[in-house]
Formats: structure tokens, sequence, C-alpha cells
């Protein structure tokens, strides 16, 4: 990590991991660590966490289900791909799966849909990462899986750039 004036200029890490659901608390946690030199608050901390709880949740639940598994080869693993970096006072965090992918990302974004309603998904996991992160953009094709890019600017300073 380069430090300059005690102000983080550029950190990295990558995790992978299997799809499992206990893995999700071991990623939220992993993430909170990794941000913690930028002396987040509480409510950013929480935010996070709350966030990339979603979006790994999303991961093992959707990206990898009894019907999809079936068509996998038994060598293959299904993992979840954690990688984030923070640039000065900014977080983004990439979770990716190589999955089933989404066929329709609109509708899967929208508010209370669930491809999962015998598993008493909410289908509010999208709607949380929108609102606890500043940005968040996802990719996915199917039968190539998903990426899900959030950014979570910290501190009191502004997420936009001065206007010259």
């Amino acid at each position: 990590m380069e430090t300059r004036n005690d102000t983080v200029l550029k950190n990295e890490m990558e995790i992978t991991f299997d799809a499992i659901s206990v893995n999700e608390a071991f990623a939220r946690v992993a993430v909170a660590a990794f941000v913690t030199p930028l002396n987040p608050t509480m409510e950013e901390i929480s935010d996070i966490k709350t966030a990339v709880s979603e979006a790994v949740t999303n991961a093992i639940i959707h990206g990898y289900d009894v019907e999809y598994d079936r068509g996998r080869r038994r060598e293959e693993k299904n993992q979840v791909y954690l990688h984030c970096t923070i640039e000065d006072d900014v977080l983004e965090v990439e979770v990716k799966d190589t999955g089933k992918g989404i066929e329709n990302i609109e509708q899967a974004m929208e508010p209370l849909y669930t491809t999962k309603p015998e598993l008493d998904r909410s289908g509010m996991g999208f709607a949380f990462m929108e609102a606890f992160m500043d940005d968040l953009e996802v990719e996915s094709a199917p039968g190539w899986g998903t990426v899900v890019v959030m950014k979570k600017k910290l501190g009191t300073t502004s997420w936009l750039e001065p206007e010259e």
C-alpha cells in the first residue's frame, strides 16, 4: 500500500473461495478489514458489509444452483471471486461467479423480483447494493456468470469532481 501524508493512494486484494453459504460472512469481514486503513465510520462499514453480503449471496444462491450444477464437470468447483481496490478514498468491490448468468439484468434488478421464491428470497439484493453503495454495475451473460462492481466513497468529501 502506498501512502503519502497519511492518505492511502492505492491498495488491492483478491480472494477466491468456495461458493457455499458459510463463506458469505468471511467475505463481509474480509472487505471490512481491508478498508480499515481509511478509518471508515461504523455506518460506512455496515453499508459495505451489507452490500458485499448481498452480492456474495446472489453469486452463491443464483449463480450456482442444483440444475445448473448438474451440467458442470465434476472436477470444476463453484467459486466466488472477490476483488477489491482502494484508490484514495474510494473502495471498489468486484464479486464474480462463473455460474449460469442472468438472462434479463434489468428485470433481476427490480425490487422484489426473485427467481427463488421457494427459498424465501426477498428479491431485494440489488436494491440493497444500490442503496448502500455509491455506484453499482452488473454484467452477466447466460452460461458465463455474473460480475457485480460496487463503489463507495469513504469520508466526508464529495463523490463528484468539482467543475472547472
